[in-house]
C-alpha cells in the first residue's frame, strides 16, 4: 500500500481550528500523512481573544523543510501564513532545489474579519517568489484583489479578471473562492487555468462557525493533489469537503467556531 506524504509550511493555530491543525486533520481525513514546517505560533488572550503572533527563527523553519525534504520526500505541498519576506524566499528556493510539484499557495494575508494586509511587503514576495512556483493558488475575494493589484472584486466578471491577471502573474492555475457575498445565497469558487473559465457553486451556509475554512480547503485540495487528482478533481473534491465541514461547525468557546473536518463521513456513510 502506498502511503501518500503532503507537507504544510504554515502557522501554529493553538486553539486548533486553523493553520497546521486544521491542515493536518485535513490531510488525516483523506488518508494523506501530513508533515509540517512550522513558521509562527499564533495564540489568543483568553478574555478577549486577541491574537499573539510569535514568528519562528528562519534557521529553524530551514531545519524543518530540510527534514521533510531532504530525510524523507513529499507527494504535494501547501503554504499558509508565511510571516516574512525571507520565509518566503526560503520556500522558493527549496522548492526549486528539491524540484517540487503539486504546490499550492494560499495566499494568507489577514486575520479572518479584517480587510487590512497584515505586511505589504510579503504580498510582493509572493507574487515573485511563489506565484511562479504555483500550480495553484487559492485566494479569497479580498487575497484576489491585492495579487491582482485591483480595487474591491464586487462582481462575477471581476473575479474572472483578477484571476486571468493573477494567472499572468505566474500561477498555473488560480481558485478564486467567494463564500456568498456577490451573489447572495451562493457560494461561487472560480477556477482558471489560463484557457478556461470553470465555476464550482454551493448554497451559503448560514453559520459563524467557519474558522480555518481556508486553510481546510486549500489543504483537502493539497492532499488530492498528493493522491494523483488533477487540479481540477481536487477543487471539485475540496468543495464538496468544505461544504460539509462548514454546515457542521461548532461553538469552540464564546469567541470562535471552527469548522468540523470529520462531517463528510456522516455523508459518505448515508
Amino acid at each position: 500500500m502506498t502511503i501518500r506524504k503532503a507537507l504544510t509550511v504554515a502557522g501554529s493555530d493553538t486553539s486548533g481550528g486553523a493553520g497546521i491543525q486544521a491542515d493536518l486533520k485535513t490531510f488525516q481525513e483523506f488518508d494523506v500523512y501530513g508533515m509540517t514546517a512550522l513558521t509562527t505560533i499564533v495564540c489568543m488572550e483568553p478574555k478577549t481573544w486577541d491574537h499573539q503572533v510569535f514568528p519562528v527563527a528562519l534557521d529553524i523553519v530551514e531545519t524543518q523543510l530540510k527534514t521533510v525534504l531532504e530525510g524523507i520526500g513529499i507527494d504535494a505541498m501547501k503554504t499558509g501564513m508565511l510571516g516574512s519576506v525571507e520565509i518566503i524566499e526560503l520556500v522558493s528556493q527549496y522548492i526549486d532545489r528539491y524540484n517540487l510539484e503539486r504546490i499550492v499557495i494560499d495566499p494568507v494575508m489577514v486575520c479572518k474579519g479584517t480587510d487590512e494586509v497584515l505586511q505589504p511587503e510579503n504580498t510582493e514576495a509572493m507574487l515573485e517568489f511563489l506565484l511562479p512556483r504555483a500550480d495553484l493558488v487559492t485566494p479569497n475575494l479580498f487575497e484576489a484583489s491585492q495579487l491582482a493589484k485591483s480595487g474591491p472584486i464586487t462582481t462575477l466578471d471581476q473575479m474572472q479578471e483578477a484571476a486571468a491577471i493573477i494567472h499572468e502573474r505566474g500561477a498555473k492555475n488560480v481558485l478564486i473562492k467567494d463564500r456568498g457575498k456577490i451573489r447572495e445565497g451562493k457560494a461561487m469558487d472560480l477556477l482558471y487555468n489560463g484557457n478556461s473559465f470553470e465555476w464550482f457553486e454551493a448554497d451559503t451556509i448560514v453559520t459563524k462557525y467557519t474558522h480555518g475554512a481556508g486553510c481546510t480547503s486549500s489543504a483537502s485540495i493539497t492532499a488530492n493533489l498528493a493522491k494523483g487528482l488533477t487540479v481540477r478533481e481536487s477543487v471539485q473534491q475540496a468543495k464538496a469537503f468544505i461544504t460539509q465541514a462548514i454546515s457542521n461547525g461548532f461553538p469552540l468557546n464564546e469567541f470562535v467556531g471552527p469548522t468540523r473536518h470529520s462531517a463528510h463521513r456522516s455523508l459518505s456513510a448515508n
